[in-house]
């Protein structure tokens, strides 16, 4: 994985993130959540346009049920390049005989996430 800083707060924003993935890498919900705000909000990938959803318990949710539906799921980030406090990371998710590339960007603030909008390539 390469990580592209530009700026010092872009390097807090890296580290925000780092801690976000090791988290989600671990399937670990309460330390995902702890890397976000109270007030997070996750934009899922589900078709046609994702779902937004608002808040620590709506996001909370959201991440039991695809750890709970995929716990062989595999997110392999393959580069990830940070802005002030955005951080853009290109990722490959596989799970049995299949896998599908994406983008997530990230907003951080106060050195946690704040928002983590997911797109797929499809």
């Amino acid at each position: 994985m390469s990580e592209t800083p530009s700026g010092p707060s872009a390097q807090h924003a890296l580290d925000a993130v780092a801690r976000f993935q090791k988290a989600f890498d671990a399937q670990d919900v309460d330390a995902i959540m702890a890397a976000m705000t109270p007030d997070c909000v996750f934009e899922d990938t589900s078709p046609p346009n994702g779902t937004r959803l608002v808040g620590a318990d709506a996001v909370r949710a959201a991440w039991t049920t695809l750890f709970t539906g995929s716990p062989d799921g595999v997110f392999s980030t393959e580069e990830v390049i940070a802005a002030g406090d955005r951080v853009v990371a290109r990722w490959r998710y596989a799970w049995g005989d299949g896998h599908v590339r994406g983008v997530d960007v990230f907003t951080v603030r106060d050195g946690l996430v704040a928002e983590k909008l997911a797109y797929v390539k499809g």
